[in-house]
């Protein structure tokens, strides 16, 4: 299955001027599970999946009281800078809808 069909949220937003943070969030236990015991969500493949360097991953996070899964992405401008696509960190997410999850 890939991962739009098992989280009721897939969200990336600003974590600070310098930041995007990610949030992946499973209304039911058992899609949760699947996700976090899949092991296909990591650093190393947040970081191909978004075609960056693993070092920009500052943070990944498995969250099991809110059955989420949160990373944090370090950008290469600061926000509202010259050239930045996405003020608000708000459009980034779309890879995550098509990773399968066995």
């Amino acid at each position: 299955m890939k991962l739009v069909e098992l989280a009721s949220t897939i969200r990336s937003k600003n974590a600070g001027v310098d930041h995007i943070t990610f949030d992946i969030i499973c209304r039911e236990r058992h899609n949760f599970e699947r996700v976090r015991d899949s092991g296909v969500l990591n650093r190393a493949s947040v970081a191909r999946l978004f075609g960056i360097e693993e070092a920009r991953v500052t943070d990944f996070v498995v969250f099991e009281p809110a059955q989420a899964i949160k990373f944090t992405i370090r950008r290469l401008r600061p926000s509202g800078c010259k050239g930045e696509t996405d003020m608000f960190g708000s459009q980034q997410y779309a890879p995550l809808f098509d990773v399968e999850i066995p």
